[in-house]
């Protein structure tokens, strides 16, 4: 059971992602802006961060470097869950420090995996 933190302005896909996560056996939390995500990293370090792209004020990219050059959290693994399909998108998103990037609408078994994938496994 892992401690994830869902940084997302949309309800409806907080909603979706915490009762996804929830039933797979993970402790979710969520923001709706990227400001407010950023704080509640640092503040509670997360295990892994679920990041969306558009969002009111700061953008996801933009929280998504600050907390990958930021020494304190950037051991925390970020996967972004957009609507922006760009390759374009993509490579930017993982230039910026992401360690996944998946377009919505999501796959549950895609996103559970990747989850999977990235926690830190247990000794």
């Amino acid at each position: 059971m892992a401690n994830i933190l869902i940084i997302d302005d949309s309800p409806t896909d907080v909603r979706v992602f915490t009762t996804l996560l929830e039933r797979a056996g993970h402790r979710v939390d969520a923001v709706n802006n990227a400001e407010d995500g950023i704080e509640r990293v640092r503040a509670t370090r997360p295990d892994l961060v679920i990041m969306d792209v558009i969002m009111p004020g700061m953008n996801g990219f933009q929280a998504t470097r600050t907390l990958t050059r930021d020494p304190a959290t950037a051991g925390v693994p970020i996967v972004i869950i957009t609507t922006k399909s760009m390759e374009t998108d993509r490579v930017w998103g993982m230039r910026q420090g992401a360690k996944a990037f998946i377009t919505k609408p999501v796959n549950e078994k895609e996103l559970l995996a990747c989850i999977d994938e990235l926690l830190p496994k247990a000794a």
